[in-house]
Formats: C-alpha cells, structure tokens, sequence
C-alpha cells in the first residue's frame, strides 16, 4: 500500500511532500489542473454488471484513487467512481517505462485519474481494467483517513462531509435514497394532478405562530424581511385563485433549538387539495407513505433503530380516546378549566403558558401518549386552541378537524381541513399575535390581514397537510439525528480556519 512507512512521518511533511510533487509536475509542463476533460465510457458497476459483454474491451473509467500496491513492474490500485471502486492493473509492460515510473511516483492516495484499458478478471475473480494509459487529472494535497477507520469523528464528518463521502459508501447510500425518496414523493402527488409551485422564502412580517424567525433587511425597500417559517398561507392563496392542488418542497428556517431531530434549516412538504378534508388527507397519507417506502425500500416492513416499522397498517385514534387509552384520564369529565388544572396537577403534568382545557388535553397527550406511538399512527381532533388554521368540527366546536401522525414516538406530519371562514381566521390570528406579545412584549408578530383578504374572497373546503421530509429521509434510511441526512447541517464556524486543514 501507499502509506508503508507514512505513520513514520509526521503529517504536515507528507502535505509538504504532496506540494512539492504538484511543483515538479508543473516543471514538468504536466500540471494536472490544467485538465479540462476525460471521456468517460463506463463507471464500475456497470463493468461488473455487463462483464460477458465488456470482456476484452476497451473502456475508460475515472475517479479517485483509493488504494495503489506496488509490486516491482505491475501494480494494482482501486479507482473509486460514482457508483463504487473497480480494480485497475498497471504494468510496466503495457504503459513503458517512462509512464510506468510517473504512475509510481507521482500518482498518490486520493488522486484523480483516468484510465483507459482493457476489461479482464485477474486470476483471483475480480473484475478489472487491464491499463494501457493513466492520466493523472487531479492532484490531492490533502491525506485521506485510513481506510481501515475512515472518517469516524462526528463533528468533522459533518464539517467535512466531502471526506465523509469518500470513504464511507454507506453515508453516500444515505443520500442516494434521500434523492429516489423525493423522485417517488413527486411522481405520487403529480400522479395525482398536483402542481408544483414556488412561494416567497422572504416574507415582509412575522407572523403570530409560535416558531421564531430569523430576520434581514432588505436594502433597496429599507425594510425589514423575515425568513419564512412554513409555506402554508401562500400556498392557500393559490387555492383561492382556483389552483386546485398544489406543493411545495420548500426549505423552511426557525431560529430555535438543535437537537437529533431538529435543525434551523430544513425542508418541508406541504400540500392543499381543494374539496377535500380531514378524512381525505388521512387517505392520502397512508397511500403515499405505502408507495414511497415500498418503492425506496422494496418492503413495507422496515427497520428503524430498535423496531420494525409496518407502513402497510396505520391506526387511527381522537387525542380524547389516545389520552384516556394510555393515561386513563377522561377529558369529558372535566366540565371547567379549573378540572383540567387540577387533574394535571394530580397527574404532574405540565401546565400549558395559556391554561385551558383543549390546551391541558395537548400537555396530557405530551407526557402520557407520544412515547407508546411506535408504529404508524394517526391522532386526530385536536383542540382549537392548539390549532388555530384549522377548521372546528361541527358537531364539537371546541375540537378541529386536524390530525399528526407519528411513527417511533416522533411527529411526522400534520394535516387539517383547513379553516375557510374569514372572519373565524380573523379572530383566531389576532388572538394568537395577541398572545404571542403577552409573553414576549418585544415580538414584531403581526396578523397577515392579505391572507384574510384572500379568504374573504371565498376558499373552498381545502384538505391541508404539512409534512418533515428530513424525518421522513432519516425513518427510510435508518438514520437517529437529522444531521445525518442533511448534506451540510448547520455548524458553529470553527475560529482557525487551519483546523479546517
């Protein structure tokens, strides 16, 4: 291998000794940036896959260098591609002497390099390419993790997610699928005459929902702008002005806490079907969530940390009959707020900033709830004063015709039959800024009056549904912290940039 005696020599020579080899190849006149293109004619997997065909003829192939074994006049190294590593067997006989010796002594771990030759199978089985011409197209000055451990530390995989790539197939599966999973999630809904559409990331005011935004200013209007929290009252007006359906893969910011399942910037689904309710976005969800994992994952039984999750059956349970099942508390017996205050304390249950009934019942589905939700599970009816978009149930107007569905004890959704009466919206928006600014007398929260314009203007009864695709992306690739299936998740900037080094 490459590294015989490298653990012998200190780091920082064998960057020096990297340097120094890219100025003497540019002495040389053959400076390797200077590189403008390689014809590639097949990747490795598919030299694997159509061998009986290949056998014997000559491909080209390029990618990183992943391993180089020396061995007098041949050697062996293994190239690293879009679609995994393929065997190359360099002889001295087939290259000459002069390129041979160049592959020996400039070619190093991590280089990029393409090589034309010859499909065989050596005589241990493995498929190869027998090399007639090497061409070094970039040179690596940085020393990649040895192999055997790879790039193990947390922090710097995630900083580094580049490095993280190279040597861990299994992260760079991760974010394959993460790309299959939204390809099947927009056939699904333009399957079934969804449009999808873009709406405005920077917004003119905060609005009173709970989550905090971040802010910027805008230079030319000489005005304050707020990066958008949820997609969900653009995406309303356009069912107003008659898009029947629409979506939205949108990226989402909140200027709140990190954790495994949480971070400032993320991407969100949300979707609004016209004549529709809360029934049909509950059918809707089972159907998608049923096609996507069957066709990313092939089963509908997956593995998720210690379980084995079954998309194919989905319960369905009132946050009433959820809460009485695991706490045994039954909220029609609480007549008065005053009730629910003292069936939480004699339950340690915590009280909500805004005491109420509706509100109590969501702090007893918090503590008692949540955590036997395992498999697919949607809840539904939730308080009015925890739902404020959605629209009340007719027969029970302290409850809404809105439901979350949870897998794992985890939120992954949230869907209502949206609340179309202008006036209804009106009070239930001014009422949240209002709240909103008795706790935070600072907050800039504002009632968007547009939105009610809009809805003066007549919204159809509209099914709603919001959903983490991250989460999702983390649930079908077997993944505990968001920041394993975000590309590059937001980090605190290390102070000395040569740390990054």
């Amino acid at each position: 291998m490459e590294n015989n005696n490298q653990n012998n020599v200190d780091t920082r020579d064998l960057l020096q000794i990297r340097r120094d080899k890219l100025a003497e190849l540019q002495q040389m006149g053959r400076d390797p940036y200077l590189e403008t293109r390689f014809d590639v004619t097949c990747h490795s997997q598919e030299i694997r896959d159509h061998f009986e065909e290949l056998e014997g003829k000559m491909v080209s192939i390029a990618g990183r260098l992943m391993s180089k074994r020396v061995m007098g006049k041949a050697s062996f190294a293994h190239i690293q591609d879009m679609q995994g590593q393929i065997q190359a067997y360099v002889r001295r006989d087939e290259l000459g002497d002069e390129e041979y010796a160049f592959f020996k002594r400039h070619h190093d771990i991590g280089d990029i390099i393409g090589v034309e030759g010859e499909v065989f199978m050596t005589q241990k089985g493995e498929i190869s390419v027998k090399a007639h011409k090497v061409t070094l197209l970039s040179k690596s000055l940085q020393i990649l993790p040895e192999k055997f451990h790879g790039l193990t530390d947390k922090e710097l995989k995630y900083r580094q997610r580049y490095v993280d790539l190279i040597m861990n197939p299994e992260v760079k599966d991760t974010f394959v699928k993460r790309s299959q999973i939204l390809k099947e999630i927009r056939a699904f809904l333009d399957g079934r005459d969804f449009l999808e559409v873009d709406t405005p990331i920077l917004t003119p005011f905060e609005i009173g929902a709970s989550a905090r935004p971040f802010f910027t200013h805008h230079n030319t209007l000489n005005m304050d702008m707020v990066l958008r929290i949820e997609t969900e009252l653009y995406l309303k007006r356009l069912i107003v002005g008659g898009m029947e359906r629409v979506y939205e893969v949108g990226r989402i910011f909140r200027n709140e806490g990190m954790d495994l399942t949480h971070n400032p910037e993320f991407t969100s689904i949300e979707l609004y079907q016209a004549f529709t309710n809360l029934q049909g976005m509950m059918d809707l969800v089972e159907d998608m969530m049923k096609t996507v994992t069957q066709k990313v994952c092939g089963s509908l039984v997956i593995p998720y940390m210690e379980h084995q999750i079954d998309i194919g059956h989905w319960e369905r349970l009132t946050m009433k009959d959820a809460v009485k099942k695991y706490s045994g508390v039954d909220f029609d017996e609480w007549k008065t707020t005053e009730d629910a205050i003292a069936a939480a304390k004699a339950h340690n249950v915590e009280l909500p900033e805004v005491p109420s009934r509706g509100a109590i019942l969501a702090e007893f589905f918090d503590a008692f709830v949540e955590e036997h939700l395992i498999q697919p599970t949607f809840i539904y009816d939730y308080p009015v004063e925890i739902s404020p978009l959605a629209k009340r149930k007719p027969d029970d107007p302290e409850f809404t015709e809105r439901f979350e569905y949870f897998i794992n004890a985890t939120e992954f959704g949230n869907a209502f039959t949206e609340l179309n009466n202008p006036i209804d919206q009106r009070e239930r928006f001014e009422k949240q800024v209002a709240d909103r600014k008795a706790l935070d007398p600072a907050s800039k929260a504002q009632v968007d009056y547009d939105f009610i314009n809009a809805l003066e203007y007549g919204m159809p009864p509209t099914g709603g549904l919001g959903f983490g695709f991250d989460r999702l992306v983390m649930l079908l690739t077997n993944n505990s912290s968001i920041r394993d299936v975000l590309l590059f998740p937001t980090m605190k900037p290390i102070d000395n940039k040569n740390d990054a080094e």
